[in-house]
C-alpha cells in the first residue's frame, strides 16, 4: 500500500513539475532518488503545418499586397519570415517534397501533377513524414487537401501515417458541392472523412470546415502527446469561391477576379487566427512550432501576382517557386527577423524530425536540418536547389545537335527541362513556362486585359538561361553568354544530379478510375479487397475490355454532372 502511495505522490509531482518522473522499483537507487527526464531532454514541440494554394508572392500584406491578410502579417511579424524560400511550381510535387523529403528525381515523380485518374501515387517504399512522427510518438492528423494520389487504398493519407483525415483526394473541385471533375468525362463527390464519403458535410466552404475540424482536434487533444497537424487548405486554388460577407471587403476591386481571390485568402487569414487561438486555448501554443506556406506560385490568370517577380504558376521562373512562407512560435530563440537564407520546401522533412527528437536515418533525403540557421540565425547547410529534371517533358523531334552539342557544351541536353539554383546562380534550361512580368493592373479584366503586360520574346532555339538571383531576383538580365563557365558548371550539376534519378513514373488514366463505377465518388480503384487483377490472360483483357465500353456510358453522365456543376459555380460566383 505505501509503494502504490509513493507512485501517486511521485506523479502528482510530476504532473506539478511537467516534467516526466517513474516509480521506483528493483535496480533502482537505495536512496530513493528519482530520475527526471524532462532535465534531460525537453518535451517534443507540436508541429502545425500550413499550406495554402496558389499564394502569390504578392499576395500577402507584408509584401505590399492590397489583399487584407492582418493575422498572418502579425504571425510573420512576431516569427521569422522566409525571403529566400522556394517550393515547386505545382500542386503534387511540393506536396510529395514537404511529404519525403526528396526531389522529384527520387521518387519519380518528376513530371506534371498526379492526375485523379493516373495509377500513381507516392512510392510505398518510401517513409512519410507522418509515419516517421508516429514512430516518435506523435499524434498525426491531416485536413485538406491530399493530392498525392488514391489508386490503390494503400496510397491514402490514412495508409501514409496520418491518424485522421478530413479532405479531397484530387487536386481541385467545388468548395461548396466538392464536385471534383478530371477532363470532361469524369467527374465525381471529393470529401472524405477517413476513408469514406462525408456526403453530410457537403454545402460547408471548405476552408470554413476545414479550420472547424482544426478546431475539433485541437479541443480533444491530449496536451501532454505532441501532436502533428497538417492544415492543407484548398484556397485560393480555383474556382474562385467565397462565402459574401467576405467579399464585402473588396467591393472598391473592380477587377472580378481579384476580388473573389483576395476574400478566400481574408477567409483564410481569419481562418488561421481562429487556430491560432484555439492553440493558446487549449495550452498547446507555448509549445508549438507553426510553419506556414503556398504550395507555388499564383496564377494571374486566377487573380494572383507574384509581380515583380517573372511568371507564375507552373513555370520554373521566380514567380512559380519562391513562395510566401514563415516561421511562428515561442519555441525560436531569435523573433521577428527576416532569414534570407536558401530554404526548400523539402526541409522541412528533416528539420521537423529533428525538432521532434525521430531517431533514424537521414540517409536518401534531399532537405536539410535548418531548424537552427531559423531560430538562431546560424549558416544554413543548403547551398543549391536542384527545382527539377523532367525528361518526359521533352519535345519529341526536338534536334540533339543544338540541344546538347551547341547550346550544352556537350554535357547536358538542353532541351530537357531542368532548372537549379547555385548560390547566387539559378540555371534553366527546356521549355520552363511563360516568362513574363504581369503587373497587377494587368490582371484578367475587359477588352484590355493584358495592358502593361510586359513579354520577353527569346531568340528562336534558345534554351539555356542564367540570372544572378541575388543581384538580378526579377530575373531581367539573362547571363548565359556572358558567364559560359557558370552554365558549364551547372550543367555539369544537372548531369551528376541526372545520375541519381529514377526511372519517371508516368503512367496513363486509368478509364477504371471513373468515379461513376463507384457511386459517383473519388476514390481508390485499385488493390481492393476482394478485387481479381484481371490484367493477366485473355479472359481478363476481354472482361477489362467491356468494363471499359461501359465507361462510355460512364462518360456521358459524367459530362452532365460537369455541366451541372460548372452552372452551380456560376451561381456562386458573384
Amino acid at each position: 500500500m505505501r509503494g502504490g502511495m509513493a507512485c501517486v505522490f511521485l506523479l502528482v509531482l510530476g504532473a506539478i513539475s511537467r516534467g516526466v518522473v517513474r516509480c521506483l522499483g528493483d535496480g533502482d537507487s537505495v536512496d530513493g532518488s528519482v530520475v527526471t527526464e524532462a532535465t534531460e531532454r525537453p518535451r517534443p514541440p507540436h508541429l502545425i503545418f500550413i499550406m495554402v494554394d496558389d499564394q502569390g508572392y504578392a499576395d500577402i500584406g507584408y509584401h505590399g499586397s492590397d489583399i487584407h491578410t492582418p493575422t498572418l502579417n502579425r504571425l510573420a511579424a512576431e516569427g521569422v519570415k522566409l525571403e529566400n524560400y522556394y517550393v515547386q511550381p505545382i500542386c503534387s510535387p511540393s506536396r510529395s517534397q514537404l511529404m519525403t523529403g526528396r526531389y522529384q528525381i527520387h521518387t519519380g515523380l518528376q513530371h506534371s501533377i498526379i492526375r485523379s485518374r493516373q495509377p500513381l501515387c507516392l512510392p510505398p517504399d518510401v517513409p512519410t513524414l507522418p509515419e516517421r512522427l508516429v514512430e516518435a510518438g506523435y499524434a498525426t492528423h491531416m485536413v485538406g487537401k491530399w493530392h498525392l494520389g488514391f489508386c490503390r487504398p494503400s496510397c491514402l493519407p490514412t495508409a501514409r501515417g496520418f491518424q485522421s483525415f478530413l479532405g479531397t483526394l484530387t487536386g481541385s473541385g467545388d468548395h461548396y458541392s466538392y464536385q471534383s471533375c478530371d477532363g470532361a468525362e469524369a467527374c465525381g463527390f471529393d470529401l472524405h472523412d477517413g476513408d469514406r464519403p462525408a456526403w453530410e458535410m457537403a454545402g460547408n466552404y471548405s476552408t470554413l470546415l476545414y479550420v472547424e475540424r482544426v478546431k475539433q482536434i485541437l479541443r480533444n487533444h491530449n496536451p501532454h502527446q505532441p501532436l502533428f497537424l497538417y492544415l492543407s487548405l484548398q484556397a485560393a486554388h480555383t474556382p474562385l469561391q467565397v462565402p459574401d460577407h467576405f467579399l464585402h471587403h473588396y467591393d472598391s476591386q473592380g477587377n472580378r477576379l481579384r476580388r473573389h481571390y483576395a476574400a478566400m485568402l481574408s477567409c483564410l487569414d481569419h481562418g488561421v487566427g481562429q487556430v491560432v487561438q484555439e492553440l493558446k486555448a487549449g495550452g498547446l501554443y507555448q509549445n508549438s512550432v507553426l510553419i506556414y506556406s503556398s504550395d507555388n506560385g499564383g496564377q494571374p490568370l486566377s487573380g494572383g501576382s507574384n509581380w515583380p517577380l517573372r511568371g507564375g504558376k507552373g513555370t520554373y521562373w521566380e514567380g512559380g517557386v519562391r513562395a510566401v512562407g514563415f516561421v511562428h512560435g515561442p519555441l525560436l530563440k531569435k523573433k521577428g527577423t527576416v532569414s534570407r537564407d536558401l530554404i526548400h520546401v523539402s526541409d522541412w522533412y528533416p528539420t521537423l524530425l529533428g525538432l521532434a527528437g525521430a531517431s533514424g536515418s537521414r540517409h536518401g533525403l534531399d532537405g536539410h536540418d535548418i531548424w537552427r540557421t531559423i531560430s538562431e540565425g546560424l549558416p544554413c547547410p543548403r547551398t543549391e536547389i536542384l527545382f527539377n529534371i523532367d525528361p518526359v517533358s521533352r519535345r519529341p523531334g526536338e534536334p540533339y545537335d543544338k540541344a546538347l552539342v551547341l547550346n550544352g557544351f556537350g554535357i547536358w541536353d538542353t532541351a530537357v527541362r531542368a532548372a537549379i539554383r547555385a548560390g547566387n546562380w539559378k540555371l534553366l534550361t527546356g521549355n520552363v513556362g511563360d516568362g513574363d512580368w504581369i503587373p497587377p493592373q494587368a490582371l484578367p479584366v475587359g477588352p484590355e486585359r493584358w495592358h502593361n503586360l510586359e513579354k520577353r520574346r527569346n531568340k528562336l532555339g534558345k534554351s539555356v538561361w542564367l540570372f544572378n538571383i541575388t543581384s538580378d531576383p526579377y530575373e531581367r538580365s539573362d547571363l548565359a553568354e556572358a558567364h559560359p563557365e557558370v552554365v558549364k558548371h551547372l550543367l555539369r550539376r544537372l548531369a551528376e544530379y541526372n545520375q541519381t534519378a529514377v526511372v519517371p513514373r508516368n503512367p496513363p488514366d486509368d478509364p477504371m478510375a471513373d468515379p461513376e463505377l463507384r457511386g459517383g465518388v473519388w476514390g481508390p480503384w485499385l488493390g481492393l479487397k476482394g478485387q481479381e487483377e484481371d490484367n493477366e490472360g485473355k479472359d481478363g483483357r476481354k472482361e477489362r475490355m467491356v468494363k471499359i465500353k461501359q465507361c462510355k456510358v460512364c462518360q456521358l453522365k459524367a459530362l452532365f454532372k460537369k455541366v451541372g456543376s460548372r452552372l452551380q459555380r456560376n451561381a456562386l460566383f458573384s
